[in-house]
């Protein structure tokens, strides 16, 4: 009797075991997610960081072509607005040294000095409506206006010349101071006065006209 109670013991717990191991299948494959794998987490973290630095590239090459725009409008656009939408040159004043310089002597109006004026070679440059600035020797006399007014503002270009007359000696009298050049200069302010020679000349009280587009304006009269 104790041999037939063991054996249905046993087939008893055969059958619980089998049970058992049936339900943690059953569990396994209908309600467990599956867990990742060692090597899927680095492969998410390796496409976020691809897609990030993307993004960081795209920007960098937005910001590059922004500023290459920026600087081609910047030269392109120089310039004075006309008002129209247009940009012209804007041109400069001109300093004795950006002008080929010559004179003669003229024998109206009792003798004078005629000053000549042309832009060098591939510059354009304005001469303010003022009197040139004449002086003559070592004690730097200058010559006084020989006009009553400024004249006009010339712009020096290409075969364009601005004529200016020197009279060295407007006095009556004898004496005055001999020499053989002028000093001359764009205003007073020039960094660049030029010596010209204008032969042997007695200068007292000298005077200077504006400059002038014709020469035959640009006799002094006093």
């Amino acid at each position: 009797m104790f041999g037939n109670r063991r054996k249905a013991f046993l087939v008893s717990a055969a059958l619980v075991g089998g049970t058992l191991l049936m339900t943690a299948c059953q569990d396994t494959e209908d309600g467990a997610a599956p867990s990742a794998s060692a090597t899927d987490v680095p492969a998410a973290d390796a496409a976020g960081a691809d897609a990030s630095k993307g993004a960081g590239k795209g920007t960098e090459q937005g910001a590059d072509k922004g500023s290459d725009a920026k600087d081609g409008g910047s030269a392109e656009g120089s310039g004075a607005d006309a008002g129209d939408g247009t940009k012209v040159p804007v041109q400069q004043a001109c300093g004795a040294n950006d002008i080929s310089w010559s004179t003669r002597s003229e024998s109206q109006a009792g003798g004078y000095i005629l000053i000549m004026a042309k832009a060098k070679q591939g510059i354009t440059c304005i001469l303010p409506a003022a009197l040139p600035t004449v002086a003559f020797g070592s004690d730097g006399t200058e010559a006084g206006p020989a006009e009553q007014s400024v004249g006009d503002a010339v712009t020096l270009s290409g075969a364009t010349t601005a004529y200016a007359g020197v009279n060295p000696k407007t006095t009556d009298t004898d004496g005055g101071k001999e020499l053989d050049s002028i000093i001359v200069g764009v205003g007073n302010e020039d960094p660049d006065p030029v010596s010209l020679e204008v032969g042997t000349i007695t200068v007292d009280k000298p005077v200077v006209t504006n400059w002038h587009t014709a020469p035959a304006d640009a006799v002094p009269s006093a």
